[in-house]
């Protein structure tokens, strides 16, 4: 063999070597550029807990990577029982063993396998499932979760929170001690004298209770409306003029009466008047706007599309204030302020006492992604509920703060949320009806809607 062709058979074999090898190399060079594998779904459990009296429903799932876990807000409180079944019954065998990293997928699969849905047992279930995904991914990738989402639009959320009190001096003062806080919005509420009230309960001792033909509560529309435009006078002559003031009506009033109510308040320039329909009523909206420039927030009760894509097409409302957990989580969430965006409708998310910390801060993930926000409803966290949360989001000067921590920043001291089990701290009604509302009767023994 003379040397070219020696040169040449070395070659051929070297490159035939290379080759093999290259081939041996591609799996741990692929495994190397891709990372770790996408995590399944290996159990799913849900905490439930009490800590200030009201009951939490949290959703922790946990992978098959060791330490990579998330935990997820589904809290229904007035029937939190139903919510853990529908959990660990339904959903945990449905989807043990998927991946986590199909969030949008997971969610269609849970919410159209139930066949009958749009339901708020069934939501808030499914709302801790998808939360718990969105911590995972954001634990994944070591960012908080509104990084995941684009980044922040704004720095933080500018809050509102409750002023109440059993007359209007006493709501008056309770306004000017949160706006030293640093608040620029407040809700206020007031109570109307004799009868029983939304947010403020019902006036001094020396008021006498309208007597009804039952024993229970007793609640008329027009003297509470007669009270809060009273409040309103108030507020505007005695509290500095660029405050924004809130009011929640709560559903409260017959449909007419909420179209004349709505034109009465126009003159003191409220932020919002809220939920002065029911949901059974929402076509009044279109008399509402048609009759007054009061601008109108809407949807705390609302679970599934068929109620705010109306409201918010139509431009009837001026803020969406769906409950995130109420309606399946931040997945929905965020397609339902994109939908409002389009049509100038700003969002108000719901922020009740009886939310969870987790759900508390989706709320405020949302407020610093969305372009269309509008104020976030805040109740603060006491002293056992941040002992079993750690990590809340922390208002600073009316303005709620997001956590910088990987996923949602909390997480759950599942000893502390032992030591509260449902019922601990509930009395009267909600100690004799399993944690849920008791009811509210006109004079004549009538139930109204709350």
């Amino acid at each position: 063999m003379n040397r070219r062709n020696l040169l040449k058979s070395a070659a051929s074999v070297f490159a035939g070597l290379v080759t093999k090898r290259e081939l041996a190399a591609q799996p741990a060079i692929a495994k190397a550029t891709r990372g770790l594998p996408s995590p399944k779904i290996k159990d799913i459990q849900v905490i439930a807990t009490a800590p200030a009296g009201l009951r939490l429903v949290v959703v922790k799932i946990i992978t098959d990577q060791d330490g990579l876990y998330g935990y997820g807000c589904a809290t229904f409180t007035q029937r939190a029982d139903l919510v853990v079944p529908a959990v660990e019954k339904y959903l945990k065998p449905f989807l043990l063993g998927k991946p986590t990293d199909r969030i949008d997928d997971t969610w269609q699969a849970c919410y159209n396998s139930s066949y009958w849905r749009n339901g708020p047992v069934l939501n808030n279930a499914i709302s801790g499932v998808d939360m718990a995904l969105w911590d995972i991914k954001g634990r994944q990738a070591n960012m908080p979760v509104y990084q995941l989402l684009g980044g922040k639009v704004r720095e933080a959320a500018d809050c509102y929170t409750h002023a109440s009190g059993g007359e209007i001096s006493q709501t008056l003062d309770s306004a000017r001690a949160i706006i030293d806080r640093g608040f620029r919005y407040v809700r206020v509420q007031v109570a109307t004298p004799g009868y029983e009230g939304y947010g403020a309960g019902r006036s001094g001792q020396a008021t006498a209770k309208v007597a009804g033909l039952h024993s229970g509560a007793v609640f008329e529309s027009t003297p509470y409306m007669r009270s809060a435009l009273k409040l309103f006078e108030a507020c505007r002559k005695s509290l500095p003029e660029d405050i924004e003031l809130l009011h929640d009506v709560h559903e409260r009033v017959h449909p007419i009466q909420a179209v004349r109510f709505a034109k009465d308040v126009e003159q003191f320039r409220l932020f919002f008047l809220e939920d002065a329909l029911s949901p059974e009523d929402i076509d009044y909206f279109k008399m509402i706007r048609q009759q007054s420039a009061t601008q109108i927030a809407m949807g705390e009760l609302f679970n599934n599309p068929h109620e705010w894509v109306p409201l918010i097409s139509q431009r009837l409302i001026d803020f969406i204030r769906i409950h995130p957990s109420m309606i399946g989580g931040l997945t929905p969430a965020r397609k339902v302020s994109a939908l409002a965006e389009a049509f100038n409708v700003r969002s108000a998310w719901h922020g009740p006492g009886d939310l969870s910390p987790i759900g508390a801060a989706c709320n405020v993930t949302l407020d610093v992604t969305i372009p269309n926000f509008g104020v976030q409803e805040h109740s603060p966290f006491p002293p056992h509920v941040q002992e079993v949360f750690q990590g809340c989001p922390v208002v600073k000067d009316g303005y709620w703060h997001p956590n910088d921590a990987p996923g949602w920043g909390i997480e759950v001291n599942e000893q502390a949320a032992a030591k509260y089990p449902f019922g601990s701290n509930e009395r009267d009604e909600r100690k004799d009806l399993n944690g849920g509302w008791g009811e509210v009767r006109k004079r004549d023994g009538a139930i109204i809607k709350q």
